[in-house]
């Protein structure tokens, strides 16, 4: 009887040595957690890359990843930056923009912002709000293999494309040019697609204004709106811009199409120097023309009210022998020009770029729905001589295997110059194009000559069509 009830009693004991133990533990454990956690961190840590800290200051990045650090004696939380790791996860000073006016440009980062979260899983954020917005610069990347390029066809768009553009159609052999994309290093540039084209610039009109080069990429846009099949679908309206055949020329001065299924109009009129040109004389057949270097053309004057997109480009008309044979004498201010650096080709040329771009940035409060850009200079690649004295451009390995375009700065500070601090926006493939040399109709050309090379137009398809991509991005 003793014995069974000291063992009950000694159960009971060992239970409530049990239970004594666990509650000294529970209570122990409570009252250190406030000492643990005076040591833990509410966050998890970040910290920004040293290239970051030079351009965003700790305080800003801290509150754009929303941590707020309070600097108050009672209580002192602030978080600290650790490092950020993953690839595409620096915050930079790198500004993207996805929305241009109405909302279309559709630039992106090349890869997409990482999101970040805390270790209590309550904070996770988009590092693309750590960057400011500003507009892609589509002149930064490089050429890649593409099997889905050429957009068109080199054998069709007989429509648009001149046969002398069209190097399918010449004695060519390599064809290698056509298959290379332009990639942007910062942003993802939308896939051109004519019907989408269409219906972003539906009753609307689009028209450049320039050289040859400027034509070259009208050509290219038509060819790839139709993917380079023949329609009828388009009405030309080259009259309701004037662009009519006169007596005597060989061509008119331009060419427009509408297509009637989204009132779209494309257009293109013939100005190599942009600035107005008007005979001395007009009863003398061999009169000297006036080119007044600080005035726009009078068709800009008369049709920039129908633009919702306009493109200019000059520059291979600046010569001196250009001048002569076109019989062009200089002006400014109505008279003739007396001062000697404007009588310089550089000088002429620069007053009339940034006279231009200065004269279609007044207009802009006039036809806010109007986007206009500059293109800048599509390079040359005549390699011992110019195009009369031999030179050539025999490449057919690309210069730009291997090679990106890293700066910030344009290839064309002139027209950058011009259209800085307006509102008219810089179309920059001057360092796109220059890495291309062995795209250009060469000695292929059915008009050149033997000995004679065009190192100057592109082959189509070709260079041309990543202009329009880029410009497809900006519009």
């Amino acid at each position: 009887m003793e014995g069974g009830v000291f063992r009950l009693k000694g159960k009971e004991i060992s239970l409530i040595s049990i239970l004594v133990m666990s509650a000294t533990i529970l209570i122990w454990s409570w009252k250190k957690t406030p000492l643990l956690t005076a040591f833990v961190p509410p966050q998890t840590q970040l910290r920004l890359s040293p290239e970051t800290l030079s351009n965003v200051s700790e305080e800003e990045a801290t509150s754009k990843i929303n941590v707020e650090a309070r600097k108050n004696d009672d209580v002192a939380s602030a978080v600290s930056l650790t490092e950020v790791k993953g690839k595409g996860q620096q915050i930079e000073g790198e500004k993207y923009s996805n929305q241009e006016e109405h909302g279309k440009d559709l630039a992106a980062p090349t890869d997409s912002p990482p999101r970040i979260s805390s270790s209590s899983g309550h904070d996770t954020v988009n590092l693309k709000n750590h960057t400011e917005n500003k507009a892609c610069n589509y002149a930064k990347g490089k050429w890649v293999p593409d099997n889905n390029r050429p957009l068109y066809s080199g054998f069709g768009c007989k429509q648009w494309l001149s046969g002398m553009w069209a190097c399918r159609l010449t004695q060519r052999t390599d064809f290698a040019y056509e298959k290379l994309r332009w990639q942007p290093k910062e942003c993802r540039m939308e896939e051109f697609e004519g019907s989408k084209f269409l219906r972003r610039m539906q009753s609307k009109t689009l028209a450049f204004v320039g050289d040859s080069l400027g034509r070259q990429q009208f050509q290219s846009l038509m060819c790839m709106i139709t993917g380079g099949e023949e329609t009828h679908d388009v009405e030309d309206v080259g009259e309701e811009y004037g662009m009519v055949l006169v007596h005597g020329a060989t061509r008119p001065s331009g060419w427009a199409y509408r297509f009637p299924s989204t009132n779209t109009t494309i257009l293109y009129y013939w100005s190599a120097i942009l600035c107005d040109v008007e005979p001395l004389d007009r009863t003398n057949p061999d009169t000297d023309y006036a080119m007044h270097l600080d005035r726009p053309s009078a068709f800009l004057v008369q049709y920039l009210h129908k633009f919702d997109v306009l493109v200019l480009n000059t520059g291979h008309h600046w010569n001196r022998g250009k001048l002569n044979t076109n019989r062009w004498v200089m002006h400014v201010g109505g008279v003739p020009n007396t001062d000697r650096k404007i009588a310089m080709i550089g000088g002429a040329k620069n007053l009339t770029i940034y006279s231009i771009a200065s004269w279609v940035n007044s207009q802009l409060p006039k036809y806010p729905g109007l986007k206009a850009f500059f293109r800048t200079i599509s390079p040359r690649h005549f390699v011992g001589g110019d195009w009369n004295t031999g030179g050539s451009c025999d490449n057919t390995t690309p210069m730009s295997v291997g090679k990106e375009i890293s700066t910030d700065e344009s290839s064309d500070p002139v027209v950058a110059g011009a259209v800085q601090g307006t509102g008219v926006k810089l179309l920059d493939i001057t360092a796109v194009s220059q890495l291309r040399d062995e795209a250009h109709m060469s000695r292929f050309s059915i008009t050149a000559k033997p000995g004679v090379q065009d190192c100057l137009h592109w082959c189509l398809p070709g260079v041309p069509d990543a202009w329009n991509e880029i410009l497809f991005a900006q519009i």
